[in-house]
């Protein structure tokens, strides 16, 4: 309750609707403590969300993540368009703080007020994404980002998750980093709507798009009708080279994917996955709440001595709620 009081929801939702980057780093921290209105929150910009481009930028560390997304924010600007980024960092195993270093290559937007970045934890998520990060992106949308850009933790194979939550992803590849058997890997070849080859100025260069042009040739869900084939596209992100071609692949998917019912689909698969999580988490916060840790350690205890298996255990637990 005295979280509650201590929040103004109603005004701090009517800032963040005319663009106050206080307000809206305000509710984003809400969303991010797990904060008691967090429901009132989603309730009111659950119908002011849904017109923003949510583009998800992932890849292996070092492939140059946030000087690309710092260009793509200049070339967006340039363009009139509101930017919000939320760039999600590694967390720390023993403090659980993130040191967001990589926020530092994208100071020259920090007075501009068009601009909205912010730093989330993972907080230990596998998939390189924190848990706030649909809410979030909700708040970025309500508060009038035309463009959200998503940067995740370098953390390779994992990073297949940032594809349930973006409308369009871009996998970013690098020469001399072993990139070419990578795409091999992980369902990259599956998620990517787009593929950057960044430092393309480098030796290997042409190997890493060779590379990927055989791996699509191979066969996937880019072979069936009216597919969408990702196209493969080099970018020196630091002299702000092939940025504006990067744009034009963007673009374009948005183009394709509203014109074959893929953006709807995708963002339903999306909410879908939100509305899961949630329902998880209460049923977790629920079971907790009646039994505590002495049910689970009678039944853990029965499991043990033979007395009973742990998939009858867990059904009279779950029958209980």
């Amino acid at each position: 309750m005295a979280a509650r009081r201590d929040v103004d929801v109603a005004d701090l939702i009517e800032r963040a609707r005319a663009a106050d980057a206080r307000a809206v780093a305000r509710l984003i921290t809400l969303v991010e403590n797990d904060s008691p209105v967090l429901r009132e929150i989603a309730a009111v910009f659950a119908p002011l969300a849904g017109r923003a481009h949510v583009v998800g930028l992932t890849g292996s560390p070092g492939v140059g993540k946030s000087t690309s997304t710092s260009a793509l924010v200049f070339a967006l600007r340039a363009l009139g368009q509101r930017v919000g980024v939320l760039a999600v960092d590694p967390s720390s195993p023993f403090s659980g703080g993130a040191l967001l270093g990589d926020r530092v290559r994208m100071q020259d937007h920090a007075t501009d007020d068009h601009v909205f970045i912010r730093s989330l934890a993972s907080r230990g998520q596998l998939g390189g994404l924190s848990a706030a990060v649909p809410q979030a992106l909700r708040v970025l949308d309500a508060a009038g980002c035309d463009t959200v850009l998503i940067e995740t933790v370098g953390v390779g194979q994992a990073e297949v998750e940032i594809a349930s939550l973006a409308d369009t992803t871009l996998v970013l590849l690098a020469p001399g980093m072993g990139d070419g058997i990578q795409a091999a890997k992980a369902g990259i070849l599956e998620i990517a709507d787009i593929f950057v080859v960044n430092k393309a100025d480098r030796d290997g260069a042409d190997q890493v798009s060779r590379d990927l042009r055989h791996m699509l040739s191979l066969g996937g869900r880019h072979e069936h009708t009216n597919a969408w084939r990702p196209p493969i596209v080099k970018t020196v992100a630091s002299r702000n080279e092939g940025v504006a071609d990067v744009l034009a692949a963007i673009d374009k998917h948005w183009t394709w994917m509203q014109g074959h019912g893929e953006l709807g689909r995708r963002r339903r698969a999306r909410a879908a996955s939100e509305i899961e999580a949630i329902a998880l988490g209460q049923v977790r916060a629920r079971f907790a709440d009646v039994h505590g840790s002495a049910a689970l350690d009678a039944a853990a205890a029965r499991v043990v001595e033979g007395a009973t298996d742990p998939f009858t255990a867990a059904q009279e637990l779950v029958d209980t709620l």
